[in-house]
This record gives structure tokens, C-alpha cells and sequence, in this order.
């Protein structure tokens, strides 16, 4: 994760900063509160001093102010203009050019990799691709969906289920002849590196890591210690104001020795005085040495664990739990919604505890995208700001959480999280169903704090959350229990992303939720589950062109739903397989999977779909030039038809019946036959099927050698087809 928001050397504008508390901003009223059912809301942080009293911050400056790292800079700068060993060599690079800012977390590594981005951006007109490789809990993201993701940013479509090699191959392709700079941020080593970069000279890469890139030639490193002693005075001061640093500059100069000259740790402990406008920077040098350091403690990581107990330590009780909570927020991601559910406490508390958060540095925001300034205009409660726990604090807070919570109270947080991640879903689903749908009117029902003002709130609501639902998903199925909740979060998840994306849409996203619980039932050995998951799997990847592998998945589904006797499951795989080698010219292998779901159809007493399947063998044995086999079994889908008291479809079987007699040379009787469907068509009152007929028998007459009643019947054929358009 990016540690930009406490390890960069940016200096924030006072109004994102400084402590909720002391900003003159709204705040919603809360549900009423029981004592008994909610915790305490977290108290205010204390008033830090205020522009017109002594110390206090000055005056509000452009957020992309930049303290030190000024050298770093320049030479990044330079290492881009060098010659590279490709240039040298007399040819020019072949791949892109990856720049490495190294340094451990916290020393503001993304923030000087932004701040470079910044300064580049103007040279690159094909914009900026932006990717984060690890995730929460120092786990590796997966390349193929960060390669899918940097696709999607690109505008370009992947199909659902491409393997990792293709998206990156997909990808680099992408990239190829583009003008863009693509940060890899928080990489843990080359191989999640290698696979990314493009076959482009012209596009440049930045790498933030904290060791080296073996294995990807011609990198230089920007290793980054701390920073120099008035870059560091510096930060303290844009957190706690002037006056207390000038009064104490030897001081100050020992806090930032204390904090190791470490971007997070001076963040940390100035945003700690910003929050005590009546202590002294020797207060602070105090409190930061009053913090118990474990013996086994690195010495390099000593000033970061000071600064950060020092501000958790500081947080009134409940809102130092929902901080610890917010490490089980999917992918990192936490918004009041999320805060509130994990907490038990109300989404307004909720929202001022992370607002409190981010002006300490304990969180940082995460940029809202393109359709920011119309999410504040909304009044949806739902659309609230997300926050990320950067990552050089992921481990600590993680740390506090085991100790603090006992196991019980995190599976219960998680629980009532998936909860509310169920009914903001289904909030969000019924806004893409029409007004006055039954959907709809249940959701009017829902707490303000659960609707969506409008179809385009609700869809921007599930778009900028994507990853961290499906991250939920997963979080949901890692325990391989698939109980209740875990399949309504997965049911609820799936239609709303065919609510608002569509089939095509969605597709990416849904093969990854069915393959999600193709393993827990594979884990678990729900045999049900898994040809559920299987058929949809089976499905996506007939959609996508991998026919055969579909096969093997049908076959797979099969299997497994004969295992536990599922008539349902098993005739949609039997009917399948048959379509799948339909699609690869398998007649005879098609007719028999078609024939095996005829007869357990036959057996259900399903006569409908009996006569579907009649049709479907038939037009396999067509294909196949079997023409006496084809017309039995379309007379059998015809008589199926007549018993069901379905004209319609009576005429349409009766329609294929002629155009097999003709193709078996049998002129005279298709005539007669396609007559009487006609006939048949006319009392179902089928206006477009009776026009079909009419050119058909149009062209039956021609072959005959009439082609005056020929022409009647294409006049009239044509009049209808008019009158009844697709």
C-alpha cells in the first residue's frame, strides 16, 4: 500500500489537515443514541491553535507543496535525460525506461514518486496509469486484475477469464506506441514488476519498492534516507504553527532526530502538537521518548512505532477501535459506511472519527475520481469519502487489533460489515430497475443513510468501490463456510453488476466471483456449489471463445451435480455440452448430449422444453445433412407443440419440417406442409412468422417453376414483414 498521506514530504493545506475538530464543516445529526446498544461517540480531538493565536498554523498553502527531497528530485530528473545501456549500445530501447525510488516505508517514497509524476505529466499526453501492488497485510496484489484494471484505464477491453500472460501481453500491447507514465507503486520485487513493463521507449516507468529490482536491467536506484534537518522543521511547523517551533528550534531540531528524519514519523508527531496548541515541542521530544520500544525492535523502525503509539495512544477509546477495525475493511478501503458497521456505532460518529484520522495522519484520503464535485452534491449518505490506511502503518495497527480484540469481536465486526455491504447492494441494484418497481418501492423503505438518490448515484457508488466488493467477496468466502450471509453478499453483488453493467459488463467480474466459490466448494466439497459455479464459469468461457475448456467445465458441472442428484443442474450441463459441440461441428457428439437431456426432460414430465429439444436435435441432424432423422424430430417438436396448445410454435416446427423436406429433395411436400403451417401461423396471429412463411412458400413455388403465384405470395410476404418489424 501507498504510505503517501504519512510518508511523503508533501505538506497538506490546512483545511485537509488540521484536526476535524477545530474546522468549521457541518456535521450530520446521528440516529439516537442507546447507551446500551452503541459505544460512546469519540470525543473531539483538542483545539489546536487557531491562525490568530500565538503559534499558531500559517496560512493555508497549495497541496502539492513539496518539503525537501529537492536533490532526489533533480537527480530523477537527470537519470531520465542519461543515455541508457541500449543507447549506448547504438539502438534505441526497446522497453520502457523504469526509474526506482528505494527506501523503506514511511521515508516518503510515493510522495516524491507523486511530486515526480507531477512535474513529468505535461511531457506525457497519453496521461498518467497508476497501480498499487501490495495490498492490505503486506499480501501481493494480483497481477492479472492489476493488469486488467490498468487495461480498463486505458479503455481497453479484456475478455473475462484471460489468463495472467494474456493481460499483461494485452497490456503491453496497449502501451505500445503510447506517450504515458505508469507508476507501480509499493512493489515488493521484480518479478511483480517485470511482467508490467511495456514494450514502449517513449512511455516511462516509476517504481516505488524497498530494495532493488535484480533482474531488470538498466535501473538506477533513488535510495531515500531521511530527510535533512530544516526539511524536517519544516513539516513540524506546517502542522503546529511557527511560533512554537521558532521559540525552540534546538528542540524541534532533536524532534526530528528523534523521528529519524522519517517523513510518517514527523507527520505523525507534528499533527500530534497541531492537536495540543498548550504543549511545547519539548513536550513532544518527551512524549515521543516516554514510548516503550520492544527489544527485538529494528533500530531503523524505532522512530515510526514512537510516533504512531504516541498518536493511538492519544485517541479517545472508541475511536482508537474503529482505527484497529479499519485493517478489516476490504481492500483497504474504509468509508463511514464501513467504519460504522465494523464499529457498531453511527455513520456520523463513524465519519468524524476518520475525518479526525486524516488531519493526525493516521489515514489518508483517497482521491474521488473525475465525479468528486458532483459525490458532494448528492445527498446520498452512501457516497462518502474513502480513506486508506497507508502502509507503513498497516502492520502496526494490525499489531494493536490482535492485541485489543478478542477473536469473537472481529468476527462479529466482519459480519455486521458484510451485512451492510448486503444492503447498500441491494439499495444499489433496485436503482437500476424501473420507478414503481417492487425493488424500488422496498428500498424506500431503507434508512436515508442506505439510498441512493439516483440510477447515476448508485452506479458511481458501485464503481468506485469495484475492487473493495470484490475484495469483500473474497473476504467472505476465505473461511470456505458459504453460509447465509456470505451467499447473499455473492447473489447480491452478481445482480448488481448485471444491473448496471450488463452481461458484457460484468463479465470480467462475475468469472472472478465464480471462481471464488468454485474454490470453497471444491475446499468444502459442496458438490451443489460447485456445478453451480462451474455452469457459470462453463458459460463465461464459451462467451469468450474458449470452447474447449467450456467443455471440460460442462463436464465437470456434470459430474457433479449427478453426484447429488440435481435434475436442474444436470440437465443445463447435458444441454450445454450439447450447444458447445454444436459450436465446434460435432453433430453427431451434440445430437447425443441433446438426446440425454430429451430424455431426462421427458422423464420430468418438462413438455415444453421437450419440445425445444426436439428442435435442437433436428436442426444438429440438419447441419449434418441427416435429413430423415432431422424430420422426425422435427414432427416431434410439432406434435409436442400441437398438445401444448401452442400454435405458434406449432408453425414454426411445422415451418422447419418443410424446409427439411425441401432439402431432401422432397419440393411438392414442402409446399403442401409450408402451407399449412401458414395456416397455422394465421390462427396463432403471428403476423411476422406468417411473413417468413409467405417467402418461403415464395421460394418453394420459384423452384417449382411458378413464378406468378410466386411473386404473390413474396408481394404479400413483404407487405407483412413491413407491418411487422423485429
Amino acid at each position: 500500500m501507498t504510505d503517501q498521506a504519512v510518508g511523503g514530504e508533501h505538506l497538506p493545506p490546512e483545511s485537509a489537515d488540521v484536526p476535524a475538530a477545530a474546522l468549521p464543516c457541518r456535521r450530520d445529526a446521528g440516529p439516537r443514541r442507546d447507551a446500551a446498544a452503541r459505544p460512546t461517540v469519540p470525543a473531539p480531538l483538542p483545539e489546536p491553535a487557531t491562525p490568530s493565536e500565538p503559534g499558531g498554523p500559517r496560512s493555508a498553502r497549495s497541496a502539492t507543496e513539496f518539503a525537501g527531497r529537492r536533490r532526489e528530485l533533480k537527480e530523477l530528473r537527470a537519470d531520465i535525460a542519461r543515455a541508457g545501456l541500449d543507447t549506448l549500445s547504438g539502438r534505441k530501447g526497446a522497453r520502457s525506461r523504469v526509474l526506482l525510488i528505494a527506501g523503506r516505508p514511511g521515508s516518503g517514497r510515493t510522495a516524491l514518486a507523486e511530486e515526480l509524476l507531477r512535474e513529468l505529466a505535461g511531457g506525457y499526453p497519453d496521461g498518467v496509469l497508476r497501480a498499487t501492488l501490495t495490498g492490505p497485510g503486506a499480501r501481493p496484489a494480483d497481477t492479472g486484475r492489476t493488469a486488467r484494471d490498468l487495461l480498463a484505464d486505458l479503455g481497453e477491453d479484456a475478455p473475462p477469464g484471460a489468463s495472467e500472460d494474456e493481460l499483461t501481453e494485452r497490456l503491453r500491447g496497449a502501451l505500445a506506441g503510447r506517450r504515458a507514465l505508469l507508476f507501480l507503486d509499493d512493489a515488493q520485487g521484480a518479478d511483480e514488476v517485470e511482467p508490467l513493463l511495456p514494450d514502449a521507449p517513449d512511455c516511462l516507468v516509476v517504481v516505488v519498492s524497498q530494495g532493488p529490482l535484480t533482474g531488470i536491467p538498466d535501473v538506477r536506484p533513488c535510495a531515500l534516507g531521511g530527510l535533512d534537518s530544516a526539511a524536517c522543521v519544516e513539516v513540524l511547523a506546517r502542522y503546529a504553527g511557527p511560533t512554537r517551533i521558532t521559540v525552540d528550534p534546538r528542540t524541534a531540531e532533536s524532534v526530528a532526530e528523534e523521528c529519524g528524519g522519517q517523513p510518517a514519523a514527523l507527520v505523525l508527531a507534528g499533527a500530534w502538537l497541531a492537536a495540543r496548541p498548550k504543549s511545547s515541542v519539548a513536550d513532544l521530544r518527551q512524549a515521543l521518548g516516554a514510548v516503550p520500544l520492544p527489544e527485538d525492535l529494528p533500530s531503523g523502525a524505532r522512530p515510526l512505532f514512537r510516533a504512531f503509539h504516541l498518536a493511538h495512544a492519544a485517541l479517545p477509546p472508541p475511536a482508537a477501535r474503529i482505527l484497529r477495525l479499519t485493517t478489516l475493511a476490504p481492500a483497504g478501503l474504509v468509508d463511514a459506511q464501513i467504519a460504522s458497521a465494523l464499529a457498531g456505532c453511527s455513520v456520523a460518529a463513524a465519519a468524524t472519527a476518520l475525518r479526525d484520522f486524516a488531519a493526525l495522519g493516521l489515514l489518508r484520503p483517497v482521491a474521488a475520481g473525475d465525479d468528486a464535485d458532483s459525490a458532494t452534491r448528492t445527498p446520498d449518505a452512501a457516497l462518502l469519502p474513502q480513506y486508506r490506511l497507508p502502509g507503513c502503518l498497516d502492520a502496526l495497527v494490525r499489531e494493536l487489533l490482535q492485541e485489543h480484540e478478542r477473536p469473537a469481536e472481529i468476527q462479529l465486526a466482519r459480519a455486521r460489515m458484510l451485512e451492510r455491504t448486503v444492503r447498500l447492494l441491494q439499495s444499489c441494484r433496485a436503482m437500476g430497475e424501473p420507478d414503481g418497481s417492487p425493488a424500488r418501492q422496498q428500498v424506500a423503505g431503507l434508512p436515508r443513510s442506505l439510498r441512493f438518490s439516483s440510477r447515476q448515484a448508485a452506479a458511481q457508488w458501485l464503481s468506485s468501490r469495484r475492487g473493495a466488493l470484490l475484495d469483500a467477496a473474497r473476504i467472505a468466502v476465505a473461511d470456505g463456510e458459504l453460509d447465509t450471509l456470505d451467499r447473499r453478499l455473492m447473489a447480491a453483488l452478481t445482480r448488481t453488476l448485471l444491473a448496471h453493467r450488463g452481461p458484457k459488463g460484468a463479465a470480467p467480474d462475475l468469472y472472478a466471483l465464480h471462481g471464488l466459490v468454485l474454490k470453497v466448494a471444491e475446499r468444502r466439497g459442496l458438490a451443489r456449489e460447485k456445478a453451480a459455479a462451474l455452469l457459470n464459469l462453463a458459460d463465461l468461457d464459451g462467451q469468450a471463445g474458449r470452447t474447449a475448456q467450456a467443455a471440460t467445465r460442462y463436464r465437470g458441472a456434470l459430474e457433479a451435480a449427478r453426484s447429488v442428484k440435481d435434475p436442474v443442474a444436470t440437465v443445463r450441463a447435458l444441454e450445454s455440452l450439447g450447444d458447445t459441440y454444436t459450436e465446434l461441428g460435432d453433430w453427431q457428439r451434440a445430437a447425443d448430449w441433446f438426446g440425454r437431456a430429451l430424455e431426462l426432460r421427458l422423464a420430468r414430465g418438462e413438455a415444453a422444453a421437450a419440445a425445444r429439444l426436439h428442435g435442437r436435435i433436428g436442426g444438429v441432424y440438419v447441419s449434418a445433412g441427416r435429413w430423415g432423422e432431422a424430420l422426425k424430430e422435427w414432427r416431434a417438436a410439432a406434435r409436442t407443440h400441437r398438445r401444448l396448445g401452442e400454435t405458434a410454435g406449432q408453425a414454426r416446427a411445422m415451418g422447419e419440417v418443410a424446409r427439411v423436406q425441401e432439402g431432401a429433395g422432397r419440393p411438392e411436400e414442402a409446399l403442401r406442409t409450408c402451407r399449412e403451417a401458414l395456416e397455422t401461423a394465421r390462427k396463432a396471429d403471428d403476423g411476422r412468422l406468417q411473413a417468413v412463411l409467405q417467402l418461403r412458400i415464395a421460394d418453394t413455388l420459384e423452384r417449382l417453376g411458378d413464378p406468378a403465384a410466386a411473386g404473390v405470395h413474396r408481394a404479400v410476404g413483404e407487405r407483412l414483414l413491413e407491418d411487422h418489424p423485429e
